[in-house]
């Protein structure tokens, strides 16, 4: 006998990775609310073998304690995830998995939330394939879903087969007695045609974002007007809850964190007593307080975003750098209280760090009082 023949078939690491990739992407094809489980579980499974702590959440939960009746009305949850960037299955799974951790996650509170809002950048390079496959996930959440999109969903086919999965992607609807805006506020000056570039062309520079070709984001006259008319009807006593993808102020123009009429926008909301506008699109901790408008930056689950060099808002108590050792350093989950008087508590549970609490009291006091504790972990 052929001593050869007595030596076991040994996979190799790359084998048993594409094979176990391979399988991922089968059980997506066709996935539901009773497969989904399934299919998480051996993502989380794979993430476990690759280093990554089982621990990691990734979706935001929101805990809003105000109502139109008044303080002692009952409050409400909603889930929030954001900026999962998804390639199609050939370039990237890994923020595959860590979208379906997000979806695992917000499937396992209880109680459910009253409704999940997902923030923007679905898709990295807005190809159908890409936004069918976070539809795809996303359709496996128990709790109702309201969708926003970002500059990475958008600029290849221009919104086209994002409209066709999710409808109008500028909208408002009310939960008791909160007033929810959603804004597309990723909105461009036509930069493309003059130069001749083609779709794939168009989306790759927008999504570079430090480029001086592309403009700077905006919410756009069109928009603004339409949001006129949909705060003619709010009373000024009701809460308002605004959520855009780019922060709606000036932060970092060579970035484009940035909303070229911010100020524009800002105007409609100051009648209001208590505004509150959360966005994605930085995938950092930031902290803002305009007037009678609080801002909170929320965390992605693809990859975080080191500071910008100048502009940060003064009262933002900065994460320390990610570990470019870890892909998943910076990522986390957090809260956030609305108290009846319109003022936010925040809790930004950073993974594998200690958690980071934004209070009320610190952004009335402008910066004064409650001063939140900086991360200890050392910087790289």
């Amino acid at each position: 006998m052929n001593d050869t023949a007595k030596i076991p078939h040994i996979k190799s690491v790359e084998t048993r990775h594409l094979e176990e990739r391979e399988r991922l992407f089968r059980g997506l094809q066709h996935l539901d609310r009773r497969s989904f489980l399934k299919v998480s579980t051996g993502a989380a499974a794979a993430a476990v073998a690759a280093g990554v702590s089982n621990h990691f959440h990734s979706f935001l939960p929101v805990n809003v304690a105000y109502a139109a009746d008044g303080a002692g009305a009952p409050g409400f949850t909603f889930a929030y995830i954001s900026d999962s960037h998804l390639y199609v299955k050939q370039t990237n799974e890994r923020f595959v998995r860590q979208l379906l951790r997000a979806v695992d996650d917000v499937n396992k509170l209880d109680p459910q939330p009253d409704f999940v809002f997902f923030g923007g950048d679905l898709a990295q390079l807005g190809r159908k394939e890409e936004l069918d496959l976070g539809a795809q996930i996303l359709k496996s959440l128990k709790a109702p879903l309201h969708m926003m999109v970002g500059e990475h969903d958008w600029f290849f086919d221009m919104g086209h087969r994002w409209n066709e999965l999710f409808g109008a992607q500028t909208y408002s609807f009310d939960h008791k007695g909160v007033h929810f805006v959603v804004l597309m506020s990723v909105q461009e000056k036509d930069f493309w045609s003059a130069r001749g570039m083609s779709p794939a062309e168009r989306m790759h520079t927008v999504a570079g974002l430090d480029n001086a070709v592309q403009s700077a984001f905006e919410v756009g006259a069109t928009q603004r007007e339409w949001l006129r008319k949909d705060l003619e009807k709010v009373p000024k006593s009701t809460p308002l809850i605004v959520f855009s993808h780019s922060p709606l102020y000036k932060l970092y123009r060579p970035w484009n964190f940035w909303t070229d009429d911010a100020e524009d926008v800002q105007a409609l909301l100051q009648r209001f007593d208590r505004v509150t506008v959360l966005h994605g699109h930085t995938h950092q901790v930031l902290t803002n307080r305009i007037g009678n408008i609080q801002f909170h930056g929320m965390l992605s689950t693809a990859w975080p975003w080191p500071y910008a060099p100048q502009g940060m808002p003064a009262l933002t108590v900065q994460m320390n750098r990610p570990n470019p050792f870890d892909s998943n350093d910076g990522l986390g989950d957090g809260t956030i209280a609305v108290h009846p008087d319109g003022l936010v508590d925040m809790l930004y549970g950073l993974w594998n760090r200690d958690p980071m609490q934004v209070k009320a009291s610190y952004l009335s006091s402008g910066g004064k009082s409650d001063i939140p504790v900086a991360p200890t972990l050392a910087s790289y």
